[in-house]
């Protein structure tokens, strides 16, 4: 039987690259983003892989969400990437704190995720092993902040990571293991076009952290060339 990936944000981007990654490696995939009908690349990709199921979710309306009508494949899922994330205003510093956008950062980058997850596990949606990846940002970590600003994301990242931790431990009796991945900076919408690295750069490097994670690192903090990133 095939594996089945379950991943948000899936229509672009680092999202799109592990959704064609996935499926070439001969995965179930259910990719989930907030407009089907505007995922052209994923309706495209749907046309000659049978094995591709799109969903909508919008991880603002978690609480409005029943996972029912996701129509998530009965196939035990076997891996979780939460993708999807919202950076916010750019440029933001101490003097232009805007609380209706930092909200939705938290709520999309953070809350979600948890929210998300906690779901699938009491829907018993998880396979027995699965591993739950979250893709974070070395600018959520403490020991790597020397510019400052970025309250909103680095914020929402930071948090992430610690949920990522603390599930690493309350779930390892079911057999789960999570990570928290940094893919680099890469080109994409949000990391722009003076990035260093493309997406399937990103997505392949990852893969390999995820494809290798051990219980002892599970609820770690990884680079996309499997480097220990410090909190």
């Amino acid at each position: 039987m095939h594996k089945h990936l379950f991943i948000t944000g899936a229509n672009r981007g680092i999202g799109l690259c592990f959704v064609k990654e996935y499926l070439s490696s001969g995965w179930q995939v259910t990719a989930c983003c907030r407009d089907p009908s505007k995922a052209t690349q994923l309706l495209e990709l749907q046309q000659t892989n049978t094995q591709l199921v799109i969903a909508k979710l919008d991880l603002e309306q978690l609480e409005q969400t029943n996972l029912n009508s996701l129509k998530i494949p009965k196939q035990k899922i076997d891996l979780v990437i939460h993708n999807a994330g919202y950076y916010g205003p750019k440029g933001v510093n101490f003097a232009e704190i805007n609380l209706h956008e930092w909200r939705k950062v938290l709520e999309v980058n953070t809350i979600a995720p948890l929210a998300l997850t906690h779901q699938l596990f009491q829907a018993a949606h998880l396979s027995n092993p699965c591993t739950i990846a979250f893709v974070s940002s070395k600018v959520g970590s403490m020991a790597d902040n020397r510019s400052g600003g970025g309250y909103y994301y680095r914020s929402s990242k930071a948090a992430l990571n610690s949920i990522v931790k603390s599930l690493a431990i309350d779930l390892v009796s079911h057999n789960i293991k999570t990570v928290a991945l940094h893919p680099g900076w890469v080109k994409t919408d949000m990391g722009g076009p003076n990035a260093l690295i493309d997406p399937e750069t990103s997505v392949i490097g990852m893969q390999k952290v995820i494809n290798s994670l051990t219980e002892q690192q599970s609820g770690s903090f990884i680079d996309y060339q499997g480097k220990t990133i410090p909190w």
